[in-house]
């Protein structure tokens, strides 16, 4: 086999083993500031408020804050708003990402990819800065793959997200005023809610969960790909759901787009489009029924 086998003698600049430790920074980040400060709620579940500016350094924000509460409480967490996170500026890659509850982290600023990545039991909530002009809905504030296997948790952006928003998401609930391309791809549960237009190809095998689409320019079905899904009108029990999640991001986030919403609400539920996996619509039907047979 030394033919097959034979490797090329190295230089005396290419190491072949591990002949020196990486530093990867991890006794700077600012999640073990996070931890530090914390530390009355992570010993005795009391009730803290924390500030910090924030950059594109700082990433995976809330992932070894996490950490620590799952090692006490396991998949408990917390109770909701017990750690409350109040930060500014633009966080980097993977803010929140497996954020777990009992967390509420609130960004004025945006954010880059994977915002919100396996999210599971946190609230996050995102706005412009208090000294940007422009238009929220018009432009991005969370970057690509938003979402990205979260399972539970809720979440609610001010301005709009890119390609790939909540991909394989099975139980967060989300209120975002745009995507990119291949929204909701593979969701499998949870609920989006889209203040916006959404780019090409949205529901690819989505076999689960729930999508609200504003669709004030009628032009969403030629966006949607329809080969798992319906697109329906919406029923009083989506209406309900729907007013109570644009009522929670107008107040957590001052959206303009919610507000005009909720004060022309009669109007403005028209343009609203339920996207629903077939194959899920099936399941919740015949549990409906298999609960009604027992009940009689």
């Amino acid at each position: 086999m030394s033919k097959i086998l034979y490797k090329e003698p190295s230089t005396l600049d290419v190491a072949l083993y591990k002949q020196e430790d990486q530093d990867h920074g991890i006794d700077k980040v600012l999640d073990l500031q996070m931890i530090s400060d914390a530390n009355k709620a992570l010993n005795n579940a009391e009730k803290v408020n924390l500030e910090y500016t924030v950059n594109n350094l700082n990433r995976s924000l809330g992932a070894m804050l996490s950490n620590e509460i799952s090692k006490k409480y396991n998949g408990e967490g917390l109770p909701s708003g017990t750690i409350n996170v109040k930060f500014r500026g633009t966080a980097g890659q993977s803010f929140g990402a497996f954020s777990t509850k009992g967390l509420k982290f609130e960004l004025e600023g945006d954010a880059n990819d994977y915002f919100g990545k396996g999210l599971c039991g946190a609230e996050l909530i995102v706005y412009p800065d208090r000294k940007a002009t422009f238009k929220a809905e018009d432009n991005m504030a969370v970057g690509n793959v938003s979402f990205y296997g979260a399972t539970s948790g809720e979440a609610f952006i001010r301005g709009m997200a890119g390609e790939r928003f909540a991909v394989r998401n099975s139980g967060a609930r989300v209120v975002v005023e745009g995507t990119g391309d291949h929204g909701c791809e593979y969701m499998t549960g949870g609920l989006v809610v889209v203040l916006g237009e959404t780019g090409q190809n949205f529901a690819a095998g989505m076999s689960g969960g729930l999508a609200y689409i504003y669709d004030k320019n009628s032009n969403f079905e030629s966006k949607c790909n329809k080969e798992m899904v319906n697109l329906e009108e919406m029923e009083d029990d989506d209406l309900d759901i729907l007013k109570a999640m644009i009522n929670k991001h107008f107040k957590l986030t001052g959206s303009t787009v919610a507000e005009l919403i909720l004060t022309n609400w009669e109007t403005e539920i028209q343009n609203f489009v339920k996207v629903y996996p077939t194959d899920y619509k099936r399941i919740l039907t015949e549990r409906k029924k298999n609960a009604e047979t027992v009940a009689a």
